[in-house]
């Protein structure tokens, strides 16, 4: 029997959802509080394309259909029935398309998004006095929605909101007294309180500065003290200047798990996470190093030649290129250099897309994964609560470089992952500034 219609508090608002906003987020019904939500039949059409598959977007639309199958288990979708208990919020379905202004004529072309127009456009037409949103992750959507006079929002839940104030994992302090500088460096060891800072993070890292003296130190919460943080090379690379020292300490040390290096090309974030594993490759049973593929052109790989192996290939290669960069630290008679081939052909260390490891656990484990910016938030927890007993994972990317259309330096996985977790005793951050891969490299990330 279909629910009775519940009279409706016309301050509610009515957010209409793309079907972009569910494969980012299934759980998207329940972040709109006491507002109503409308689903546009087509949406429901379009999911269907996506049940099938072992990508984030199909694990994202199978559990969607599983959750609105238990909403809907008692009742019509075509009616409003109930959505969220707590704030009385509401969910239909809505079937219907014609509106008096027709996206399709309008746009010259009849497809999915236009009929989400149209649908929305007729929600506003029979729902006067209410405001009607257009929620939706395409960005071209967005401003044809506005083009119509229709409201449309990005979808907010999992953004990030203090991107102006964002965490980059080390500070200068300056005018610090020499004291602390040649405690630090005769002991290793200082008081943090001497600095007089109230807001320090866990795994913060400092330049502390006396005049012309300075020493590279990290802020031990559990104990409660300064670190002296040493300038020390993993696998033949040396760190070239503050910020990697500070990297490469955060990859080598034994009590941070997780770590997240952010940089413009050229400042060795991969790098350095590729040598700080190999450094402690007897500590765990297997070094991972996966990367999202993100496909060339918006073209599926399958338009790429040749076997799985081949058409991955392409998507695998910076992190070989890397690879080989730390073995030729070595002369080719050396044991280091012989070891990375031997490695590779024994499966200790694996480079591999990042969807084939979906669905396993990973114990003893170090797990890097490249281009991190191009994962959803839900990846981003996906792949970490994978981690057992001594598993270290080490997020590397560049939010000013996302290639999937979908997310923004607001919302993607990295950005998050940084903004929820800092402060935390097990995780590490630093944003990488300084290019150093060459003077033509740096050149171009100026001026170009």
């Amino acid at each position: 029997m279909p629910a009775k219609k519940k009279p409706i508090n016309k301050i509610r608002k009515i957010f209409v959802l793309d079907t972009s906003v569910i494969l980012h987020d299934h759980h998207a019904l329940q972040h709109f509080d006491e507002h109503d939500v409308v689903l546009p039949i087509t949406v429901l059409e379009e999911l269907d394309q996506f049940k099938k598959g072992n990508d984030s977007l199909h694990y994202e639309a199978r559990s969607f259909i599983r959750m609105l199958d238990e909403l809907a288990s008692q009742h019509s979708l075509q009616d409003w029935i109930p959505l969220n208990s707590v704030h009385e919020s509401l969910l239909k379905v809505e079937m219907n398309e014609s509106a008096r202004v027709d996206a399709h004529t309008v746009f010259g072309e009849r497809k999915a998004d236009h009929r989400i127009l149209n649908s929305a456009m007729y929600l506003v037409e029979n729902n006067p006095g209410r405001q009607v949103i257009l929620v939706t992750k395409d960005v071209n959507l967005r401003l044809k929605a506005k083009a119509l006079g229709l409201e449309a929002e990005d979808y907010r839940h999992g953004k990030i909101k203090d991107q102006g104030d964002s965490y980059t994992g080390f500070r200068v302090v300056g005018g610090v007294s020499k004291t602390l500088i040649d405690q630090l460096y005769q002991t290793g060891f200082s008081d943090p309180a001497d600095l007089k800072l109230t807001d320090l993070r866990p795994n913060e890292f400092l330049i502390v500065r006396n005049g012309k003296e300075s020493v590279l130190a990290c802020y031990h919460a559990e104990e409660g003290r300064l670190e002296k943080v040493d300038k020390r090379p993993a696998y033949g690379i040396r760190p070239r200047n503050a910020e990697q020292t500070f990297a490469l300490h955060a990859v080598l040390s034994d009590r941070i798990r997780l770590v997240t290096l952010q940089g413009i090309a050229g400042t060795g974030k991969t790098l350095l996470a590729l040598a700080g594993a190999l450094e402690q490759r007897r500590q765990f049973k297997q070094l991972y190093l996966a990367r999202p593929i993100v496909p060339l052109s918006n073209k599926d790989i399958g338009y790429l030649p040749g076997d799985i192996k081949s058409k991955l290939n392409p998507y695998m290669e910076p992190l070989w290129d890397n690879l080989r960069f730390i073995q030729h630290q070595f002369s080719e008679a050396d044991r280091d250099f012989h070891k990375i081939n031997e490695m590779v052909q024994q499966e200790k260390l694996t480079i591999t897309p990042l969807a084939y490891i979906r669905g396993r656990s990973f114990s003893q484990v170090c797990f890097i994964v490249d281009e991190a910016q191009n994962l959803t938030p839900h990846e981003v927890k996906t792949i970490i609560t994978r981690a057992g007993e001594g598993t270290k994972i080490i997020f590397t990317g560049d939010i000013r470089q996302i290639d999937t259309p979908y997310l923004d330096s607001e919302s993607n996985g990295l950005s998050y992952l940084i903004d929820r977790l800092k402060g935390q005793s097990l995780f590490a951050h630093i944003a990488l500034q300084k290019g150093e891969r060459s003077e033509l490299a740096n050149l171009a990330n100026e001026l170009l």
